[in-house]
């Protein structure tokens, strides 16, 4: 069991990797199908909170209120941690900034490390709840691994493209996302052996905490970065939304087959 949990970890947090690798090809040219994938992964997050995390959290607690406190701890985990980015970072809007290039090179990759932030976040309680859901012996939702699998490479997508315009290397690119799948799965194999008698309230709290944090990242980091980039030019433009409808509605379909 301890194995399968690490198997399942490590193939939902595999596209981590294969989305950097991708994002790494498409270099820095290709700013309009980055800001398209981001918009479709936007709406596959936002489908996960609504029914993969904050529903079930709800049900498995009873409506219990540690679903709303999961929620706001998330949230306000995700939003401190990227107020200390932004805090260690130069702010470009001062007289004595870079040049335009160089000012949103570096709110570019503030943004993408506020994805990997909310991806780190997003991914250790999500590799928990796969753990416990195989303490039944029921075996994992393939529904479930497919839609988080799905969700993590336009975020990798995304956040390895701007990480590498703002001067980030290729491998330690590649090393970051490597750790956080392994992260992943050492969730799972936690979520396993630690949380055999978790209770209802416990497991909404975990679940919803992801929730929040996720949802946090989306309003604040990818919608807008998949939308325009840090100078101000379009990436994706308008049509982000319509790609963001069409994640939500593959994410949502994911969930109804499990």
């Amino acid at each position: 069991m301890i194995g399968e949990a690490a198997l399942w970890g490590l193939l939902a947090g595999s596209s981590l990797v294969i989305g950097g690798v991708i994002g790494l090809r498409l270099g820095s040219g290709h700013h309009r199908t980055v800001g398209l994938l981001m918009g479709f992964g936007s709406g596959v997050l936002i489908s996960a909170v609504a029914y993969e995390l904050v529903e079930e959290a709800f049900k498995v607690s009873d409506g219990s209120a540690w679903t709303g406190v999961g929620l706001a701890v998330g949230a306000l985990t995700y939003y401190g941690g990227d107020r200390m980015i932004h805090k260690h970072k130069p702010d470009a809007h001062k007289q004595d900034a870079p040049p335009r290039k160089s000012a949103g090179a570096t709110h570019d990759v503030e943004d993408q490390e506020s994805i990997v932030l909310g991806t780190v976040l997003d991914g250790i309680p999500e590799g928990i709840v796969l753990g416990m859901s195989l303490i039944a012996g029921g075996g994992a939702s393939i529904a479930i691994i497919a839609a988080v699998f799905l969700s993590n490479l336009p975020e990798a997508i995304g956040a390895t493209s701007g990480l590498r315009n703002g001067g980030r290397s290729a491998p330690s690119i590649i090393r970051m996302w490597m750790m956080i799948m392994l992260l992943t799965a050492l969730a799972s194999v936690a979520g396993l052996a630690l949380f055999d008698d978790a209770s209802g309230e416990l497991i909404a709290f975990i679940q919803s905490f992801a929730g929040g944090a996720l949802l946090t990242m989306v309003a604040g980091a990818m919608l807008p970065a998949a939308y325009e980039d840090a100078g101000g030019k379009k990436k994706g433009g308008e049509v982000v939304g319509l790609l963001t409808v069409l994640g939500f509605a593959v994410a949502f379909g994911l969930t109804q087959l499990g």
